[in-house]
């Protein structure tokens, strides 16, 4: 899943969303911690995929990224973080809406992407999802940029996502291949 939108609160100006600028102003979403416990007691591993150009424009530090990740796993909200620190002009393989990060993550950690799902607020997320190969759930805040073209699903919010999941896909059975 993508982290700013998904996980915790982006700042959104002029209809477009922002990363949190301190650790501070890193705040989960409403539900947040709850949906994701429920989907790790499941057996889902949660991926964390996301972009975070600020560093490489010299906006935002590693450090305060870092430590926003860190409060992540310490609160046990996810298995593993991907981070793309490029700028789009870097044309990089990682950089949302290019798989990278999932293609990496699915790698290390053994994952089947046809029975994966990507979470995420932007166009670049359900982008990258699909070109993976997984189910994408798209949170429509109706930002004022691109919309994705064809997520698999609509939804409200990480909790709706994450209701959906458990109730349409039971990790035993897509472990088994019977999805």
């Amino acid at each position: 899943m993508d982290r700013d939108g998904v996980i915790n609160l982006s700042v959104v100006r002029n209809g477009k969303p922002f990363p949190p600028a301190t650790l501070k102003d890193f705040v989960y979403l409403p539900g947040v911690e709850a949906c994701i416990k429920q989907l790790r007691a499941a057996g889902y591993l949660v991926i964390i995929v996301t972009n975070q150009p600020d560093v490489a424009s010299g906006i935002q530090s590693k450090e305060v990224v870092d430590s926003m990740h860190l409060k992540l796993y310490q609160d046990k909200l996810c298995d593993d973080i991907k981070v793309c620190f490029h700028k789009e002009e870097d044309d990089c393989n990682c950089r949302k809406p290019k798989p990278g990060m999932i293609l990496e993550a699915a790698l290390e950690w053994e994952i089947s992407l046809k029975q994966s799902f990507m979470v995420g607020d932007r166009w670049r997320d359900v982008e990258a999802g699909k070109s993976a190969g997984c189910f994408t759930y798209f949170i429509d805040y109706q930002y004022q940029e691109k919309i994705p073209d064809s997520p698999d699903e609509i939804v409200s919010s990480l909790e709706d996502a994450g209701k959906s999941i458990l109730q349409k896909f039971n990790p035993r059975d897509l472990a088994h291949g019977n999805s």
